[in-house]
């Protein structure tokens, strides 16, 4: 057998089969365990592809030797080129790419059915809720966003029992269920609904799966605070606190001012100051620094007070100068630019915060000044110094300004006048503002003139202040220049529609000039704006009484006495026009409202003891025309009723003892001796003839006074008629002055204190005006003085008043 076996020859020459038994390692399949690459792919995505029918070695991307692929065998030899094969030769076109297989099939059809794309839907449907809730709540309808809110919460725990019930727990979406949880709470919270609230929070805070779920902790202080349990939100605030990290440094800031604002609610000041007095450390804003100056005032540190208030001026604005607002060149590229940045939202950002700058430290100014050194003038010239080296020297005039109405408000106006008056050669603003009060304070004291001039002033250093214009008014109409004052009224009211005094004074002064219709438009107007304006209810009642409307009237009354429930001379003109309607019963109830409020009223007490008279209660007057003699014990008609409501009840003996009491007091009434003599005679007295002999001697008195008047009225002919013409005129003039809803008194009495009665307040009916520097210069609603209403006729006066400064 080994006979056969030739063995080749061992030389140098090339044999032509080397090689043959080499092989690539890469094909090597006993290794392929081993072979990390092979296993990766084999766990990829590639490696779980369907096997072919293809051997091992084409999943290496090659097919083996001899392989039948496409219909066509592989060579099995590198002799042959691939693609050129018998087959190929008999009528197949060279397709290496495959481009001959045709359109790739359609894409598979969504399977709406499916699990998968249920929760898909469903999960955007729960998103749309959670949009749909805050943009409702962002609109201000909250009770829809609630309403959203819960459907949200809802369908999001549907689509967790769903994602359970398909795929493992790690693969719920926490996202989506935080966001619906932390909405919930929201809405809640905003429809004041803090119990569901707080439970809505602590699900979110309890949950370990949600991150940074500790710093909600924050609303729920909040929510505790709203609800007044300050310790469990300082607790609160302070847990929130421990878990924001130290990065997170403006949101620590924000928690600490919380913490020390709760500190301010509860009283513990030194808490407060602490947290404030941290946060001025580390980021200085403008309400802490307030903040800080409220609790040093609290406790009363005068030199912390002031430090605090240095601290406040220091605080950076971090704003922009108005000098970049103003165009450098005639650049009308620039100009575009300027002109579009300087009233956009960002320049109204800058200047709300300027504003807010301000407000603070003129507040802060106004409430440390009276306590910092010994008195509050030393005191605002501190805070003027302070002011006048920071970036705020322009409110040291409003400071200067709020001095004097300091001085005002204390009722020492010389100190008042001589601090405006070294305003008068400031710029115009301030002048303006000067000399609007100091007209003010001339008006108050009656001297007109005075008050027009710097009125004046006022006007020609700012056409467009509506207090200086008002108050040019009021001095004209005080001079009876009606239709002259009312331009003026006008020209405020078109400078600024809402200024309030004017439009109440222009209401008057249509009221004065008869001119009804227009009075009433105007107190209307005057009406939407301060809508529990008791003045102005009343001049609309008013009016209504003078177009002779009593229907009118007793409706607009009644909103009255709804806004001052006490007020007796509103109480008692309801009873007047009760009275005057022929409604008894009402009318008896109003007057007697009114006098229980106010026992003093002359015309109340005659017209209820009239009323029982007339009802034959004469025992029940009485007590009515005891009290009007004691208000006025000078006039004996009220002593002389009382006798009279004894002697009509049947107590003669007690009449008569009140006719002798009568009779000393004043020995010359001869109805009082009439009436002793009548009684003496039917009860059968002695003193009969002594009251009889005086009544005859005063009767005889009283012929010879008249005698003599009449004598020398004859002897005085053309001087009498002369003079009587002239009282005769007078008096019209005084009667057509006082007549009932057209008299208008034009002087002004002193400021009423505190403690007076609203119907005893000022009998002043035009406004007069003066300027707040902390804000706009305008005047405040009338609140501080209110109309007397005189006592002879109610409807003379108006409860209106001059605006007191604040």
């Amino acid at each position: 057998m080994m006979q056969n076996v030739h063995l080749a020859p061992e030389t140098d020459e090339d044999d032509l089969y080397s090689g043959y038994n080499d092989y690539n390692p890469t094909y090597d399949t006993e290794e392929l365990e081993n072979d990390t690459a092979f296993q990766q792919a084999v766990r990829t995505s590639h490696g779980r592809r369907p096997p072919s029918k293809t051997s091992l070695a084409s999943s290496m991307g090659r097919p083996m030797t001899g392989a039948i692929q496409d219909g066509v065998s592989r060579p099995m030899t590198a002799v042959r080129a691939a693609g050129f094969t018998k087959a190929a030769l008999r009528g197949s076109a060279f397709d290496p790419l495959g481009q001959s297989r045709g359109p790739a099939p359609p894409l598979e059809a969504k399977n709406e059915d499916s699990p998968e794309e249920k929760i898909r839907q469903l999960e955007k449907k729960v998103n749309e809720l959670v949009e749909e809730s805050c943009i409702a709540n962002s609109c201000g309808d909250l009770k829809l966003a609630l309403e959203k809110a819960k459907d949200a919460g809802r369908k999001e725990r549907v689509l967790v029992r769903q994602r359970e019930q398909i795929t493992t727990p790690e693969n719920i979406n926490l996202d989506l269920t935080y966001s619906v949880l932390f909405n919930l709470a929201s809405q809640y919270s905003a429809n004041e609904m803090y119990a569901e609230a707080l439970n809505t929070y602590q699900v979110i805070v309890k949950n370990k799966m949600f991150s940074n779920a500790g710093r909600l902790k924050v609303n729920m202080g909040n929510i505790y605070l709203k609800q007044r349990n300050y310790s469990k939100a300082i607790k609160f605030y302070r847990m929130a606190l421990d878990q924001i990290p130290s990065v997170h440094k403006e949101m620590r800031i924000k928690i600490m001012q919380n913490i020390g604002v709760t500190f301010i609610r509860t009283g513990q000041y030194s808490d407060a100051i602490n947290s404030f007095e941290h946060i001025m450390g580390m980021a200085p804003n403008l309400k802490a620094g307030f903040n800080l100056i409220l609790s040093y005032f609290a406790i009363g540190d005068r030199e912390k007070m002031k430090k605090a208030f240095q601290k406040l001026i220091a605080v950076p604005l971090e704003i922009d100068e108005d000098d970049k607002y103003i165009s450098p060149s005639d650049d009308p590229h620039t100009n575009l630019v300027i002109e579009a940045i300087k009233n956009d939202n960002l320049r109204q950002m800058e200047r709300d915060r300027k504003a807010m700058a301000e407000k603070y430290i003129m507040t802060a100014a106004k409430l440390i000044a009276p306590v910092i050194e010994t008195s509050f003038a030393v005191g605002y010239d501190w805070c003027v110094e302070v002011v006048k080296a920071s970036q705020y020297v322009e409110l040291a005039n409003d400071l200067e300004i709020n001095k004097a109405i300091t001085y005002l408000r204390q009722k020492d106006f010389n100190q008042a006048v001589e601090t405006l008056k070294m305003f008068e050669k400031k710029d115009s603003r301030v002048k303006s503002a000067a000399a609007t009060n100091l007209s003010f304070l001339y008006y108050l004291e009656n001297e007109f003139a005075q008050a027009s001039s710097y009125a004046d002033l006022a006007v020609n250093s700012d056409r467009y202040n509506p207090s200086a214009l008002t108050n040019k008014g009021n001095t004209i109409f005080a001079n009876g220049d009606f239709e002259k004052a009312a331009e003026f009224y006008k020209e405020a009211l078109r400078n600024d529609s809402s200024c309030t005094e004017a439009l109440y004074n222009i209401g008057l002064t249509y009221k004065k000039l008869n001119r009804l219709d227009e009075a009433l438009d105007c107190f209307l107007k005057l009406h939407a704006i301060l809508r529990n304006s008791a003045q102005v209810l009343y001049q609309i009642a008013n009016v209504y009484e003078l177009m002779e409307d009593p229907n009118q009237a007793i409706e607009w009354l009644m909103q009255l006495i709804s806004v001052v429930p006490t007020d007796s001379r509103a109480l008692s003109k309801l009873g007047e026009l009760y009275d005057s309607e022929g409604d008894k019963s009402q009318a008896f109830q109003y007057y007697c409202e009114s006098y229980r409020y106010f026992p003093s009223n002359i015309e109340v007490i005659e017209w209820l003891g009239a009323y029982y008279i007339d009802t034959q209660f004469c025992e029940k007057a009485i007590q009515y025309f005891e009290r009007a003699s004691l208000i006025q014990p000078t006039q004996v008609k009220w002593q002389l009723m009382v006798a009279s409501c004894f002697r009509r009840s049947g107590n003669y003996q007690k009449a008569l003892d009140t006719y002798k009491d009568i009779h000393r007091k004043f020995p010359e009434n001869v109805e009082c001796l009439r009436f002793l003599v009548r009684l003496c005679t039917d009860i059968g007295l002695k003193e009969v003839q002594e009251y009889a002999t005086k009544l005859k001697r005063l009767e005889k008195m009283k012929e010879i006074r008249e005698q003599r008047i009449k004598s020398g009225r004859d002897g005085s002919g053309g001087s009498r008629g002369k003079r009587e013409g002239s009282a005769s005129s007078d008096s019209g003039q005084n009667c057509s002055a006082s007549s009932k809803g057209e008299r208008l008194s034009a002087r002004l009495r002193a400021l009423p204190g505190t403690n007076e009665p609203y119907e005893s307040s000022s009998n002043k009916e035009i406004d007069a005006s003066y300027v707040d520097p902390l804000g706009p210069q305008i005047e405040r609603p009338k609140t501080a003085a209110k109309k007397r209403i005189d006592e002879d006729d109610f409807a003379d006066e108006e409860l209106g008043d001059d605006l007191l400064p604040e």
